[in-house]
């Protein structure tokens, strides 16, 4: 019975080598293929003692060649294993490597979201004869154990919200969280929360937990990854990936494909390869903080040994967390000196460290979390600015850091007194100046008398006797000089909803023209360039462009992507897909981040990523409202790989640091706004708004289809929908955004104060 055990476990093992190398000719395997067949073959004819011999040499054969396999590796055969029916999940690590633990949220399929798994466990440690629990909460998607109602691992939206209640819990016990990512990605679906309004939530409450978050990474796939990955200490398996998008995601836009066609294996394989999505590559790049080595061809339920190092890893992982908060420098010395003594055979567990933090330590924890996230992806794009900008910018940092502490701390906390006194003195300075200006008064009102009349203002007297301007160059106040080239087409444009509603044709120099580009009949909005919006909201002459010279570059060295943004930035003039600045509306200052769709459909990369984290900074420092307006984006730039998706929870951090020093922060999302800067940085501010027309969401109809299976509506992703299920606060009129954004920074932030 023994043998016919060992002899089963060959053929499984031998038919998971096959599903993880695919359709491969690969030598070793069909070495393995014909030895287990021989001996199969031989099995009957031989002595029982000759046969358990041959049968051992063949488990040493087959251990070798795995071995040997593992060193062949492509990305791709990786990816196959994380996606093994076999692969170790999160329940086996729930059995292997925590000492008890109790599901929350529900069990199975009677579960809100059988994808995301809560558990509250334990860690037991016996250090000096006694043992210690150590309580901690469990998170993490669940693909094995019931796959069939588990949708691999691609968790809804309340799922997320779940997993984010849960962690709140577990601030409020001051417990530390480990979260295990399995996911390919999370499920694109808008029913309310929506997929990506409940990532942005996730992300942004994430950002600011005051207990420890250590992540362990299998498989990472794009914003599904980062509901649950922004942490202290991230790991990952050695035979994970973590990736903005999955390899056939990847071959499917770079070949173009359409309409279900599917890409060729090789160029899956060389996607793969190219977005650098391994753990060692995760390593190289900083993205994660260590690789935890599993056996070879990937850990499976019964490698009891990859659980025991997990454990260690683990505790190890929270206590270094934990350890770098405290204020006791003594005690963390000498325990960091006893983890040392560990690799001489001590364990983690044997050294005792109180994972509870006091309100200092949460301080100095959330504060590292957002140095190390800042420091991320720093390489990733170009910045050509000359010295001298580089100094001044600094210089200038530092003059409104000292501006901003004396404004607005310093001058706040003694402003009663200060006032008193300035009141008192400002009533002796007035008495003065009226005793010295009387003599000159009673002059002023001699002559005016001897005139007979009082004289007017040469202003006001053209003001009342000349007609208004009306020709196009006329400066309006408004800086309404721009003229779209839609307008100087003479043609005739036809509404796309004159079926419905009757729409009569439109003159392109009159729709594009004085209509703004919405139709007089149903108020359809049609897609206006970028530059209309900076000469008709702003005031005129008031924007002033910073950081102009960072610019995207290609850090994964990805096969034609330098060629692409060579033609954007020449078809734009810009040097990115974002630009910002500061302006002014109605004499209000503020500082605005635009997202713009004619640069690579508007995709965030490494340099629009760090433009837009510098422009929340600067709008903190300086304390102006902070203004998204978002002429498009198509999601984050697959081709940067996780140096693109890692902007996700960078900039939501800065965000959150601008929101929580008191900022107003304004979302307006136009044309199409879709993926990871809607799950994130921009789905997360409390103020979103949308230009009529637009469509919102987390993935488009094809993605969709193509992920689900799911026929979605023509008006799924409406800007009215988005607003039904409480994405947005409201809809615009493209002609009022001037007149909105004016009403909004006074009513939510007030005319000379945007902090609370």
């Amino acid at each position: 019975m023994d043998i016919e055990k060992r002899i089963q476990g060959l053929r499984d093992r031998l038919q998971y080598i096959q599903d993880i190398f695919g359709a491969k000719e690969n030598a070793n395997i069909q070495l393995l293929q014909s030895k287990l067949n021989d001996f199969l073959a031989r099995e009957d004819s031989v002595s029982p003692a000759e046969r358990v011999k041959q049968l051992s040499a063949l488990e040493d054969l087959f251990e070798f060649l795995e071995k040997k396999l593992e060193r062949e590796l492509t990305p791709m055969d990786k990816v196959r294993i994380v996606r093994h029916p076999q692969r170790v999940c999160l329940k086996d690590i729930l059995e292997n490597v925590y000492d008890n633990y109790t599901e929350l949220g529900g069990q199975d399929e009677y579960n809100i979201d059988p994808s995301m798994i809560i558990a509250r466990a334990y860690i037991s440690r016996r250090v000096g004869g006694k043992v210690h629990n150590q309580p901690v909460m469990v998170i993490g998607q669940e693909k094995g154990h019931g796959q069939e109602f588990r949708n691999g691992g691609s968790v809804k939206p309340w799922g997320n919200a779940k997993a984010l209640h849960y962690m709140k819990v577990a601030e409020t016990e001051n417990i530390p969280i480990h979260t295990y990512v399995f996911t390919p990605g999370s499920y694109p679906i808008e029913d309310n929360p929506g997929a990506a309004q409940q990532i942005a939530r996730n992300l942004y409450e994430m950002a600011g937990l005051t207990v420890p978050v250590i992540t362990c990474i299998s498989e990472g796939g794009s914003g599904g990854a980062e509901a649950i990955g922004l942490a202290d200490h991230r790991m990952m398996f050695s035979h994970g990936y973590y990736s903005v998008i999955s390899p056939e995601g990847a071959a499917a836009i770079e070949g173009r494909l359409r309409n279900g066609q599917r890409a060729s294996v090789e160029l899956i394989e060389s996607c793969a390869r190219k977005i650098k999505m391994t753990a060692d590559d995760n390593k190289a790049m900083g993205f994660i903080d260590q690789v935890l080595h599993e056996p070879s061809l990937g850990a499976r339920p019964e490698d009891y040994d990859f659980f025991k190092t997990l454990r260690q890893e683990v505790i190890a992982a929270t206590d270094t967390v934990v350890l770098n908060v405290k204020g006791l420098r003594l005690f963390r010395a000498m325990t960091l000196s006893s983890r040392r003594a560990r690799k001489k055979g001590k364990s983690a567990e044997d050294i005792y460290v109180r994972w509870n933090l006091s309100s200092r330590a949460k301080e100095r924890l959330v504060w590292r979390r957002y140095q190390r996230f800042r420091r991320m992806a720093q390489k990733a794009y170009l910045d050509d600015s000359p010295f001298t900008e580089r100094v001044n910018n600094v210089l200038g940092e530092f003059w409104w850091d000292v501006y901003s502490f004396f404004k607005y701390d310093f001058m706040r906390k003694h402003q009663k007194k200060i006032t008193s006194v300035m009141e008192e003195l400002g009533g002796e300075i007035q008495v003065v100046k009226d005793r010295c200006a009387a003599p000159f008064q009673w002059m002023r009102n001699r002559i005016s008398e001897g005139e007979g009349e009082t004289a007017i203002d040469t202003e006001t007297e053209k003001s009342l006797t000349e007609l208004s301007c009306w020709d196009e160059e006329c400066d309006t106040g408004n800086g309404t000089y721009y003229v779209s080239p839609q307008a100087r087409e003479d043609r005739a444009v036809t509404c796309p909803n004159s079926a419905t509603h009757g729409c009569v044709d439109l003159w392109a120099p009159d729709l594009f023209g004085d209509f703004g580009g919405v139709c007089s009949t149903c108020g359809h909005h049609f897609r206006m360039e970028y530059q209309w919006y900076l000469h008709n909201v702003f005031d005129q002459n008031s924007i002033y462009e910073f950081n102009r010279n960072i610019e995207a570059g290609n850090p994964l060295d990805f096969d034609g992507l330098d060629a692409k943004i060579e033609k954007a930035k020449a078809k734009t003039g810009k040097k990115s897909g974002c630009t910002t600045f500061e302006a002014r509306i109605h004499g209000v200052n503020c500082v605005v981040a635009m997202l713009i769709a004619d640069f690579r459909g508007g995709s965030v990369g490494a340099a629009e990523g760090e433009k837009f984290i510098r422009a929340a900074e600067r709008a903190r420092k300086k304390h102006y409202p902070f203004i998204a307006y978002v002429h498009g984006t198509a999601g984050i730039r697959i081709q940067e790989g996780v140096n693109g998706v890692i902007q996700m929870p960078r900039c939501t951090m800065a965000v959150r640091r601008y929101i929580e020093a008191g900022g107003l922060y304004l979302v307006l999302y136009d044309t199409n706004s879709y993926a990871g800067p809607v799950a994130s940085f921009l789905g997360c501010s409390p103020y979103q708004f949308a230009v009529r027309s637009s469509n919102i969401g987390f993935a488009g109809p094809g993605v969709i289809k193509e992920t689900t299976g799911i026929d979605i509506p023509p008006n799924y992703h409406d800007c009215h929908q988005a607003l039904s299920r409480g994405h947005i606060q409201g809809i615009w009129d493209r002609r009022e955004i001037r007149k909105n954004l004016q009403q909004a920074l006074l009513t939510m932030g007030g005319r000379n104060l945007y902090y609370r």
